[in-house]
């Protein structure tokens, strides 16, 4: 018999076949980076020769190849009888004397490190799980919260065992693994208590997208068990890796989750003994972690991600449990290892999906991945159901297990009631590579149970489940063959949601970020109501606007938050490319509309024309939100770091006018120039292009704004349907307008873009912009391939004219 204990300062991320990759990564994590501040338990392992030896000495080997042999794992029914067979074989078989005294030496050892009432958590580390291309994560036991030398034992032998549980039995199959040559290693390690904190995993990046450059967070209260079996929606931060280590401190963007339930222990001791119970409503209206936690685990991932990448000699994205202690605070990594999807996927061929039709929603979620899939819905209630599931179905579930990825496998997309993005669901539909929209609350009650439905995760983080068969396409394009234009092409975008998917389209930045999207889809209330509530009439509406600010210090934290956080998150996925946002642009009309609004808002007969843009910012009807929009951009700019933030002024109709809001914003912080800040104009008035020779001694660029230069050009009203037969941006004095704009703009040494609707739309506008030398045009994401391929096409043949796109 020999030694079948290894500490985890004795293990490095090498020792896979020893002790599994789970082992094997927590003595890494141990050793290395605890000494650079990572916080890890200790604890040690029981080699995969241990099992072995456990099952010659019992003479068990002839009884486990027979129990799966000529084993059908597409057959549910047939696989969990084999399975039950293989895991009592193995249950049965009693560990040696000397194993169980090397087990209970280690571990009372590990008692004279915490104290004798520490109870620790057994882990099961498979020695083919947890490697960069295979890890359907979970295939195996673990037990919680163990305490005393005979439960500890017990737990060990239900370890050892569960490496035939039927997920893992079909995982090996799966990926070419025999069954009979992995081997199970225990990881014994003090328990962290966050049954009295909180609990979740990380990602070294993007889960959805595969942006790298953010690290990814999920929280709950209580034991982590729920965050990843999807039984809670959790808590979401994300942090922007390059400006947090350049010094900055700030959550980039953060979703509050239900976490209605949480794991704790159960009275008494022994072996698995957590429960269930309610969070109380204040801990649910609040996040489970600080700030502050969230930039100490942003440290562990960056430090962790760092040092495997190292190790590889390639980037390696992590996927990262963590755990926080109640009794000493401290925040604990209790699991590392490669994220397997997004991080394996080859060549840069870019993949998106459209839906071609609305329809009828039935649930809504959180979206997982970016794809759309149709299906026959089927309800499956438990584990006893799974046979029912036909292939190319839609899975709808409460929540799912590890128990049911035999069945998962050949779903056409997979609905859940419960779950975050980091659920088990959500993690088993990025290893399949279909949709799943998880966290719907009561999907198993809206999307009828044997109905064609449409699963669509194209449309940003809210997934939708479509009544009937929608029409969708999928268009590839490959970018490694597609060069750069002269001209700077940049992309029109307001939503966040939508930021890390679109970054990956080939551009050079954004040239227009509305405010607009984000005040009316994540604030929701006007700003003046915000600060003034007493002035809303309304009652209902006034108590609506105190549920909204609920866990903000007051309304204009909540809007500098939600405001700075959306438009953080638009710079962090462009970064460090120019990132051009635009101060809010409502009508009185718009405005009107948000909660509050009707309160702070004049009737105008043409709010088009009336009171917006550069007028508002100074006036006192609204300068306070002027004052409260400034905040957030000095917050996005100075706190986050991400000065690629360009600001621009719309509609600014006087000379005059645009020296006051420059005035203003340098009393709220954001003077022109400051920390790098540059300040554009829309140039959208004629008044802007006659006199643009003195518009540029206060501005650093030109945006010009098509739709309404256009619309005042030609005095045509682009909001009344009666005469918009006279819209027309290709008119040849808008394009006059225009050619002038830009000429005026080279004469200043200033900066030309075009935001408008006009090169999307019409493929001769963009060449027109190309043929008089406009530095760079802003395109909706749709048509960004198809006009940069034209903008290339257009410059080569000037060259070949012997011309010069400027």
């Amino acid at each position: 018999m020999t030694g079948y204990i290894r500490w985890f300062e004795e293990l490095g991320i090498g020792d896979v076949p020893l002790v599994g990759g789970k082992n094997a990564s927590l003595g890494e994590m141990y050793r290395e980076l605890t000494p650079m501040g990572v916080k890890v338990p200790n604890g040690f392992a029981v080699t995969a020769e241990a099992y072995r030896d456990l099952l010659t000495a019992a003479g068990a080997w002839d009884e486990l190849r027979a129990a799966l042999d000529g084993l059908d794992p597409a057959d549910v029914d047939d696989l969990a009888r084999r399975g039950a067979r293989a895991r009592a074989i193995v249950y049965g078989a009693p560990l040696p004397d000397a194993m169980q005294q090397q087990i209970l030496d280690a571990y009372h050892r590990l008692q004279a490190q915490y104290g004798e009432d520490m109870s620790v958590a057994v882990r099961s580390s498979a020695t083919a799980e947890d490697l960069p291309n295979a890890s359907f994560a979970g295939q195996q036991e673990t037990y919680l919260n163990i305490s005393g030398d005979a439960h500890l034992l017990d737990a060990c032998r239900r370890c050892f065992a569960s490496l035939f549980t039927d997920r893992a039995i079909h995982y090996r199959i799966d990926n070419g693994f025999d069954h009979f040559k992995v081997g199970l290693s225990i990881g014994i390690m003090k328990m962290v208590r966050s049954d009295l904190a909180a609990s979740g995993v990380m990602f070294s990046l993007d889960t959805e997208t595969g942006f790298r450059d953010v690290v990814f967070i999920t929280g709950a209260w209580g034991l982590g068990e729920n965050v990843v079996q999807g039984a809670v929606e959790p808590d979401e931060f994300y942090v922007h890796k390059p400006t947090f280590e350049q010094g900055h401190r700030a959550v980039l963007r953060r979703h509050l989750g239900s976490k209605k339930i949480k794991m704790v222990y159960a009275t008494g001791g022994g072996r698995e003994m957590t429960r269930n119970v309610p969070v109380p409503e204040p801990d649910r209206m609040r996040y489970c972690i600080s700030d502050e936690d969230v930039f100490t685990l942003a440290d562990y991932a960056i430090k962790v991600e760092r040092h495997y990448s190292e190790k590889a000699g390639q980037d390696r994205p992590m996927d990262m449990e963590w755990a926080k202690d109640g009794l000493d605070g401290e925040l604990y990594m209790v699991q590392a290892r490669p994220e397997t999807v997004e991080s394996q996927k080859q060549g840069n061929v870019l993949q998106q999906y459209h839906l071609r039709e609305e329809g009828e929603i039935l649930a809504r979620g959180y979206a997982i991945g970016t794809r759309i899939a149709v299906g026959r819905a089927r309800h499956i209630a438990d584990v006893a159901h799974l046979n029912e599931f036909q292939h190319g179905e839609v899975l709808v579930a409460d929540t799912t297990t590890p128990d049911w990825e035999p069945v998962m496998k050949t779903a056409a997309a997979i609905v859940t009631n419960r779950g975050g993005r980091t659920c088990h669901a959500a993690i088993v539909a990025r290893e399949l590579g279909i949709p799943a929209v998880v966290g719907c609350d009561n999907a198993t009650e809206t999307v009828p149970a044997g109905e064609m439905v449409t699963v669509s995760c194209a449309a940003g983080d809210e997934g939708r489940v479509y009544r009937g068969a929608l029409q969708y396409e999928v268009i590839e394009t490959d970018l490694s063959d597609l060069p750069r234009p002269k001209t700077k092409i940049m992309i029109n975008l307001g939503n966040p949601d939508l930021a890390f998917a679109t970054s990956f389209l080939p551009n050079d930045g954004v040239g227009l970020a509305r405010l607009e999207f984000i005040i009316n889809e994540y604030i929701k209330a006007h700003p003046m109501a915000l600060l003034h509530p007493d002035k809303v009439r309304d009652p209902a509406t006034r108590q609506v606007l105190e549920t909204l600010i609920t866990g903000y210090g007051d309304g204009a934290d909540y809007f500098v938050r939600r405001l700075s956080e959306g438009v953080g998150t638009i710079a962090a996925a462009f970064w460090p490319r120019p990132v051009v946002v635009r101060m809010s642009d409502f009508k009185s009309n718009e405005y009107a509309s948000l909660l509050g609004g009707v309160d702070f808002e004049p009737q105008e007969a043409n709010p088009m024309i009336g009171f917006r843009g550069a007028a508002r910012y100074t006036h006192p009807a609204y300068a306070d939100g002027f004052g409260l929009e400034c905040a957030a951009m000095k917050r996005v700019r100075d706190d986050m770091g991400l000065t690629n933030v360009k600001l621009m002024i719309p509609f600014c109709r006087r000379v005059d006018e645009g020296r006051r809001v420059l005035e203003a914003m340098a009393r709220h912080g954001l003077a022109r120039g400051d920390n790098g800040l540059e300040v554009y104009v829309m140039c959208e008035i004629p008044n802007n292009v006659v006199l643009i020779d003195d518009f540029a001694r206060l501005f650093d660029g030109f945006s010009i704004g098509s739709n309404d230069l256009t619309q005042l050009t030609l005095g045509v009203d682009r909001d009344s349907e009666i005469v918009s037969f006279d819209f027309d941006e290709r008119d040849p004095g808008v394009k006059e307008m225009i050619r002038l704009a830009v000429e005026g703009a080279r004469r200043n040494g200033r900066h030309s873009g075009l935001c408008g609707q006009a090169p999307s739309d019409y493929p001769e506008m963009a060449e027109y912009l190309v043929e008089i030398g406009i530095d760079s045009m802003s395109l909706n994401p749709d048509t960004v391939l198809a006009t940069t391929r034209h903008v290339l096409e257009v410059e080569a043949r000037l060259q070949a004219q012997g011309k010069k796109a400027s």
